[in-house]
């Protein structure tokens, strides 16, 4: 594959011709060691990456995977260890020198300035010689190259998950890097997204760069990676070719067991409990994505899912549903019947609907509080007369929902920001689920989840519209979708598609949809119903 003007050409360092890897290692960790108050998140890592291979760290969450990734990336000093690039031992004391050196990663967390544009983001990670303008232009063509669609003028405030995630990896591939990291990069990508960017790493790898790839879809590493290093616990348990592994076998080396398998079962589904109808929403600023005229049921013991690819108004939807933009017409929006399109969010939760944003930091969780003050966000247990927190009973709902879905924490007085992406999104989906809703709304349920994690989310999903609750998904991992939906929509510029039958829908049908080639036929908008 030819480069396109604008595309990074990674430097060559030790690589032999088509990127065949060489003696010296271009990464190679010695016992690194990286230990917290309450947990020994390293312990005897050591690993090796040549040049030119795309090496995968598989774990389950809270393995020790990203603090091994920022040891490598200087954002983490290691207690003990010694790390050695391209043969030679250094000590990387901040993300800056390790850009300096050829490393840059792309976080599962975004290290994004929300006030700032797409553009003026990419611009302080790279040589400020280099005009705005001129970085600007860089970001188009490299976006444009590798199918990442970016407006480099839209602040990131504006941007949805998987846009911002875009913004991190154009960032990540205008440093022109030797080692690059990417830290579940594919969670809020599409299957066409993911695809355009294994072109892509495959080049970068051929060209010499080498590929650290985190993450918990299995059918990826197999399919990219040469080599997988396995954490449990934060200790290697072993180094395999993921190729020569089925699903399940990576499964057993991750978590010492093979995910329990979901169980769908055909219900009839009851009432109405959301009908949405004709809703109308003109943007909230010059970036938002207008919505025009959607209509969407959902009913009591089903699973209704919204495929899409990012930034197409799924942020405006929920936002609309959840009750943070109210500027929804009256009876556009109803709830059991009854018209809320006014009501606040606290006001929706005591009607019974609960809500799971996209975003776990700063939106799930406030990072700074405990998980114990962090039920207090959408639950009322341990709030007395006049507002008063009857601590103890704050407490016992977090350790509750800590202990009910396997959350790996320091217990209820741990800070969110010290849990790992995953257990944060078991313990933020938990006190949801534990709130027995009457209509759940979840957009990204399973982002940068471990196959167990998945699996257990996913099944509680299910026993709780097997138990009559109405549930709306909002996912762009479509394997998901299809494991535990009834019925599919898929939104595309704003306009939310008929729906269909589960059971009746192919990859190939809901990504033509994605690009919002459907028609509202009679009969489609009757399987809407």
């Amino acid at each position: 594959m030819g480069r396109r003007p604008g595309t990074p050409s990674p430097r060559r360092h030790n690589a032999a011709p088509g990127g065949a890897p060489l003696t010296t290692p271009r990464l190679e960790l010695r016992g690194i060691r990286k230990a917290y108050p309450a947990v020994v998140a390293n312990d005897d890592v050591s690993l090796r990456v040549a040049p030119g291979e795309i090496h995968a760290v598989l774990g389950e969450n809270g393995a020790g995977k990203s603090t091994l990734m920022k040891v490598i990336y200087g954002a983490v000093r290691p207690d003990a260890g010694e790390v050695r690039f391209n043969g030679q031992p250094v000590q990387v004391a901040s993300p800056a020198q390790a850009r300096q050196l050829g490393i840059s990663m792309v976080y599962q967390h975004f290290s994004l300035f929300d006030t700032l544009t797409a553009a003026e983001n990419v611009w302080l990670g790279l040589d400020k010689a280099q005009p705005l303008a001129e970085v600007t232009r860089r970001i188009r063509d490299v976006a444009g190259t590798y199918g990442l669609d970016i407006d480099p003028q839209r602040p990131v405030h504006t941007l949805s998950v998987g846009e911002r995630q875009r913004v991190e990896i154009v960032r990540a591939l205008l440093t022109d890097p030797t080692l690059l990291i990417l830290d579940e990069p594919t969670s809020v990508l599409t299957p066409q997204a993911v695809e355009r960017l294994f072109v892509t790493l495959r080049q970068l790898a051929a060209d010499g760069c080498s590929i650290l790839y985190i993450s918990h879809k299995l059918d990826e590493i197999r399919a990219l990676c040469h080599r997988c290093t396995v954490l449990r616990g934060g200790r290697v348990t072993g180094e395999v070719d993921p190729a020569e592994h089925d699903n399940a076998s990576l499964s057993r080396l991750m978590i010492g067991a093979e995910p329990p398998a979901l169980t769908h079962r055909d219900l009839k589904a009851g009432e109405v409990v959301l009908q949405v109808q004709a809703l109308d929403l003109p943007k909230a600023d010059p970036f938002a994505v207008e919505l025009k005229r959607l209509q969407l049921q959902v009913r009591a013991g089903e699973i209704v899912g919204i495929a899409g690819v990012s930034g197409n108004g799924q942020q405006e939807l929920m936002a609309v549903l959840s009750g943070e933009d109210d500027r929804a017409a009256p009876a556009s929006i109803r709830l059991f019947g009854q018209d809320i399109a006014k009501h606040s969010p606290r006001r929706r939760r005591h009607e019974g609907l609960h809500f799971v944003p996209e975003e776990r930091l700063g939106r799930g969780a406030v990072p700074t509080m405990s998980l114990a003050h962090n039920t207090l966000l959408t639950r009322t247990a341990g709030i007395g007369p006049g507002g008063w927190l009857k601590l103890g009973q704050v407490r016992a709902l977090a350790a509750h929902v800590i202990q009910r879905f396997g959350v790996k924490a320091g217990g209820p007085g741990a800070a969110a920001k010290s849990l790992s992406g995953g257990n944060l999104q078991k313990f933020i989906v938990g006190r949801e689920i534990d709130a027995q809703p009457k209509l759940l709304i979840v957009a990204q349920p399973t982002w940068g989840v471990d196959v167990g994690a998945a699996a257990l989310i996913r099944g509680e999903l299910l026993a709780l519209r097997d138990a009559g609750c109405a549930l709306l998904v909002v996912s762009e991992e479509l394997e998901e979708l299809f494991e535990i939906s009834d019925r599919l929509h898929v939104i595309a510029q704003g306009r939310l598609s008929p729906s269909l039958p589960t059971r009746d829908a192919t990859v190939e049908r809901i990504g033509q949809w994605m690009s919002g080639l459907w028609e509202d036929t009679p009969e489609a908008a009757d399987a809407a119903a």
